[in-house]
């Protein structure tokens, strides 16, 4: 008699392999990622499937986009992204690039953000194949996904010349496989800060830069604020607000010298139904009509530029859309979906291409971006039995309208 588990014969389907050679290949975004795409369009292609390619500018980095199934009808896209944050500074217990196991837990850098769903989707490509599907599957791979959701721009620029674009998508983020169709969308800004420098011991001589930025950086948080008692406010995000913050600074070069140079950045996370905008201009109106008439009654040279960064929009899918209702019948969820603060590329297939999505994928957000981090092998043995009730509905029905 056999002592096979559910457990164990879903890791012995080839996910584990699969789930080592991909944590393998060092896909911090500041690196390539070709390696890893070729890797996957050389085991589609072991299936027969044909996968594109599209590069980033350079041509170091792509996307990668295959159809199994009937090429004709809109299907099912499952999403992921390639890349991963650095390891660098951080107290690993293990070689981030190589997964060990212990406790149930595969640990390295990707498992659950992620690797782990890309792992699961591949692995049952066997099972896509087994019986014709009535519905295609369309499996998206990104770059850049880290740092602003850049890559998968040129996916979708490509999406949107194509015949035929999914019906509805996946991306599989870590949510310990809990639906998600709504999170907050994200910008960014640079800020410049020119002022004029000067003997410290004849302040008034110059213009002080970093205390400049101290006086803006102050009034960011007056903003923020002011957003709890303002609204809008959700209670069924973790944070139920829109939020301001301030990451980097760097300014002045020596403690004798008034600083004529400091520059920060930051960002605000809005609700989906808000826009980042409001909150930028505030910033900006303070600038310009505070701040910078004080600068340029010392010296008209000075002032305060701002240089938008990497963003995207929120995802806001009805709780009654069709993706929504399939996906919680095929994981047997009857709760309301959930709502999360961090973001996906999943509310830019929605904007741009018109393609419905939820976030849903094996492990926490909670183990993401930190050392030592992982993926439960429950959580992994749960996207593998979703994707296999995925895969029969397709092969004997048509999707839900």
């Amino acid at each position: 008699m056999s002592s096979s588990t559910p457990e164990t014969s879903t890791l012995d389907s080839g996910l584990t392999k699969l789930l080592h050679d991909l944590v393998s290949f060092d896909t911090t975004s500041r690196n390539s990622n070709l390696e890893l795409i070729t890797y996957v369009e050389e085991y589609l292609s072991g299936f027969g499937i044909a996968s594109q390619r599209i590069h980033d500018e350079t041509g170091g980095k792509a996307n990668l986009y295959a159809t199994i199934g009937p090429q004709d009808l809109p299907g099912v896209m499952l999403s992921g992204h390639t890349d991963v944050v650095p390891v660098d500074g951080q107290p690993w217990s293990t070689d981030p690039f190589s997964v060990a196991m212990h406790d149930g837990r595969f640990f390295g850098r990707g498992t659950a953000d992620m690797k782990g769903f890309i792992a699961c989707v591949l692995a049952q490509v066997p099972q896509m194949l087994e019986m014709p599907l009535q519905t295609p599957i369309h499996i998206a791979l990104s770059y850049d996904e880290e740092i602003g959701c850049i890559g998968v721009r040129r996916l979708l620029d490509l999406l949107e010349t194509l015949p035929v674009c999914p019906a509805m998508g996946v991306v599989g983020e870590p949510t310990s496989m809990k639906i998600i169709n709504a999170h907050k969308g994200k910008q960014g800004w640079r800020v410049n800060v020119r002022g004029r420098a000067a003997h410290s011991a004849y302040p008034v001589e110059g213009v002080n830069a970093v205390e400049i930025a101290a006086e803006l950086i102050c009034h960011i948080r007056r903003i923020y604020s002011a957003v709890p008692e303002a609204g809008p406010i959700d209670n069924a995000y973790r944070v139920p607000h829109s939020t301001l913050h301030v990451g980097p600074i760097h300014g002045g070069r020596a403690l004798n010298i008034v600083p004529d140079e400091c520059e920060f950045s930051f960002e605000v996370r809005h609700l989906p139904e808000e826009t980042a905008q409001g909150y930028f201009q505030q910033v900006v109106s303070y600038a310009e009509e505070v701040l910078v008439p004080v600068m340029r009654s010392v010296d008209p040279q000075t002032g305060i530029s701002f240089e938008a960064l990497a963003g995207y929009p929120g995802l806001r899918t009805a709780d009654d859309a069709p993706v929504v209702r399939f996906i919680q019948t095929l994981l047997d969820d009857a709760q309301t979906p959930g709502k999360i603060s961090f973001g996906s590329e999943a509310g830019l297939f929605g904007e741009q291409v018109g393609v419905p999505c939820v976030v849903c994928g094996p492990g926490s957000i909670l183990q993401a971006h930190r050392p030592d981090e992982y993926v439960d092998v429950g959580q992994l043995v749960h996207c593998w039995d979703f994707l296999g009730r995925l895969i029969s509905h397709l092969q004997t029905e048509r999707l839900p309208v």
